[in-house]
């Protein structure tokens, strides 16, 4: 995923403004560049309807208005993000879980567990998680 410094600069602040409990959101995906890669052109921040530190859900009728409002714009959703303050940004069980209910999107997960925030995406399927190269540009 290829993702603008402006972009990855609006996760890591939704993390720290939320850092009480896990913040949520989608990134749409425009078309992909000359090599191939995807493109997040388009932060939707989400509001977590479990307000918890431990988990996240967006409702279902924000998803489908988000999704309508991406592709509107000739975009498709590419990703859910959300943060994780206390542990490293590594999909834990129960986003492995949660990610079977999404097949192929990618995962992005800020962690804020340490000093400077780590950002990392990953790509779930079938309980297996390998990650995806994000390059910032």
């Amino acid at each position: 995923m290829i993702i603008a410094p402006a972009l990855l600069e609006d996760l890591i602040a939704h993390a720290r403004e939320e850092y009480d409990a896990e913040c949520c959101g989608m990134i749409a995906y425009g078309p992909a560049s000359e090599d191939g890669e995807p493109h997040a052109r388009r932060v939707h921040r989400a509001t977590n309807i479990f307000a918890s530190s431990k988990r996240f859900e967006i409702d279902g009728k924000e998803v489908l208005r988000t999704e309508s409002e991406f592709e509107g714009e000739g975009w498709e959703l590419g990703a859910i993000y959300h943060s994780h303050t206390h542990t490293d940004p590594y999909p834990s069980q129960t986003d492995i879980n949660f990610a079977a209910n999404w097949p192929g999107l990618e995962w992005v997960i800020v962690g804020l567990a340490g000093e400077q925030a780590v950002v990392r995406c990953y790509f779930i399927e079938a309980g297996e998680v390998g990650e995806v190269p994000l390059q910032v540009r």
